[in-house]
Formats: structure tokens, C-alpha cells, sequence
């Protein structure tokens, strides 16, 4: 389904209404300007995603589906928040003479109020990780952090009670997992139809986890040992790779190092790893010829063939 904004804007205004953007006024750097546009970026994503969650399905179907009453209701208002969040970051690079990126167009994979809620979650995990991950670029501005940090935490808050809905525990494992600005803005790209104004981010060839697909409650935890499989292209790797030679799958996942696994190859363009011990939440695979030693920062720089896939095991 491709969405255009503004319908369900309409339905919004009471909300919006009720709980204004302030005209936030904030001296940035270039650095800065840039994370608040991968931030804006991905707010807009985050406020139509929730938008088609809540103009796809009645109050009726939530409940059929078993989710509490009021639930539909509180999507709205995590439309709404979305909707504020961007409103706000677009002042700010506004008030600094910054023209903020626009909405892309947009498609989403869900075709029942569980299917939308089990996206949202992959979706806001992304959202979280880039904030966490943009923490970085904004180390240098004090207020600047704090108002993105006031953000993570209420995109936190969402994602918890989005978990607790579908009948997944609100908070998986004790750390969420940072991504840097072109891992994150890659794994938007798959929900993008196309964008008036892309990022100056590089693009990196597509990973994908075609099994297991976590259960739609997220119970069981995927327990260690299980076997992930993965698909890639050769043919769009930027670099020659001998066919014969080993990959390997990085996990990035919580505040550890990425953990590396061989893959163990099924075909020239798939193969699989088990899921290491002590991974959980949200983790993030990159293929790579490389067999341990990088960090996520060496990884986005020069050591990704193809991703970042998400990996919901919990």
C-alpha cells in the first residue's frame, strides 16, 4: 500500500492540536544538519507507518486480534508524537536556514493489525538505533542532545507498549543496539518507493533473512544454535569477491562487538549461520569477507558486502 500523507494528517489535527510542536530555535553544525536530516527522514517513515496502521483497521479488528481495547486509538497518538517529533526537527534545521528533507512515498508489508504491529516494532528498532548511533555527532551540542535524546526515549516508549500488545515482552534484553547513519538509512530503503530528496548516504547492496521469521507474539526467544538463512546478490557487491572464498555474517547486536559467524554456503547467493549465544532483541547482519576484528564504524566504512538485514529473535 503507498500512502499520501496528508488524508490522515486531517484525522490528526485534534491530537496535533492538543499537543503542539514547539518552533524550536538551535544553533547547528553541518554535522548536526546531517543527523537531524537522517532523523527527520526517519520520522516521517515512522509517522506514515503508524498512520496506515491506524486508517487500515478498525477498532474492531484490533480487538479480534487481541489486542486491548484502546489500542487503535493509541496508534493515532503515536502518529501523532511521530508527527511532532518531525514537526520539531524541521523548525530547528528551518531556524538555521536548512531546507529539512521532504516525505518520500512509501510501502509497507502488513496485512493485519498483528502483521502492522510486528513491522512497527523492526521499523522502531531502527528508528532507536540511529538516535543512539547520532548520539555521536552530537556530543558538541548540548541541548541539541538532549532534545534527540528526549526523542529515543519517548520512540522507546512506543516500541514497548507496541511489544506488550502483540503479547512480546516490552523490554527483551537490558541494551538497544546503535547503528550508524548509513546502516540505518539502508534498512529504510526497503519501505521507500521513491523520494524527492534522498540522502547523501551510499546505498549498499541488499542482505535479506529469509528464515526463520520471528513468531508474531515474539515468543518463544530465538534460542542460540537456530539457523538463520540469508540471501544476497554477488552482482551487486562493489568489490570482486572469489567465489571460493569464505564469508561471513557480523551481528551487531546491544553494546557488545559484532560477533562473527562463517556461512556456511547453500548456493552462490545464500547461506546460512546459527545464532550466536547471548543475542537477543533486535540484532543486525552484514555479510562480510572479513572473519572478526571490526567495529560497526569499520564495517560501514569498508567492510560490508551487503546489508544490514534485521533479525528479530526476541
Amino acid at each position: 500500500m503507498h500512502f499520501a500523507v496528508t488524508a490522515f494528517a486531517l484525522n490528526l489535527l485534534p491530537l496535533l492540536s492538543a499537543h503542539p510542536a514547539p518552533l524550536v530555535k538551535r544553533a547547528i553544525s553541518d554535522a548536526d544538519s546531517s543527523t537531524l536530516q537522517l532523523a527527520l527522514y526517519l520520522e516521517h517513515l515512522e509517522f506514515n507507518l503508524y498512520t496506515q496502521g491506524y486508517e487500515s483497521f478498525t477498532d474492531a479488528q484490533y480487538t479480534a486480534e487481541g489486542f486491548p481495547a484502546g489500542f487503535r486509538e493509541n496508534v493515532a497518538v503515536i502518529a501523532s508524537q511521530e508527527a511532532t517529533h518531525a514537526a520539531t526537527i524541521t523548525s530547528i534545521l528551518e531556524s538555521n536556514g536548512v531546507a529539512p528533507v521532504p516525505n518520500c512515498t512509501y510501502k509497507f508489508p502488513f496485512n493485519s493489525p498483528t502483521t502492522f504491529v510486528d513491522l512497527a516494532n523492526m521499523v522502531t528498532s531502527v528508528g532507536i538505533g540511529a538516535y543512539l548511533g547520532g548520539a555521536l555527532n552530537l556530543v558538541d551540542n548540548p541541548t541539541l542532545l538532549t532534545d534527540a535524546s528526549s526523542i529515543l526515549t519517548n520512540e522507546a516508549r512506543h516500541d514497548a507498549y507496541l511489544r506488550a500488545g502483540v503479547g512480546g515482552s516490552p523490554f527483551p534484553v537490558p541494551f538497544d543496539t546503535s547503528l550508524t547513519a548509513v546502516f540505518a538509512y539502508n534498512l529504510a530503503q526497503q519501505f521507500i518507493v521513491s523520494c524527492p530528496q534522498p540522502l547523501p548516504l551510499i546505498v549498499l547492496p541488499m542482505l535479506s533473512l529469509t528464515s526463520p521469521m520471528p513468531p508474531a507474539n515474539l515468543q518463544p526467544p530465538t534460542p542460540a544454535g537456530t539457523t538463520l538463512t540469508f540471501e544476497w546478490n554477488p552482482a551487486q557487491f562493489f568489490v570482486s569477491v572469489d567465489p571460493n572464498a569464505p564469508l561471513y555474517i557480523a551481528l551487531i547486536n546491544q553494546i557488545s562487538p559484532p560477533i562473527f559467524a562463517e556461512v556456511t554456503k547453500t548456493s552462490a547467493s545464500t547461506g546460512t549461520v546459527p545464532v550466536p549465544v547471548g543475542v537477543g532483541g533486535a540484532a543486525f547482519a552484514i555479510l562480510t569477507t572479513f572473519s572478526g576484528g571490526l567495529d560497526i564504524m569499520q564495517l560501514t566504512s569498508f567492510g560490508t558486502l551487503a546489508g544490514p538485514a534485521e533479525v528479530i529473535l526476541s
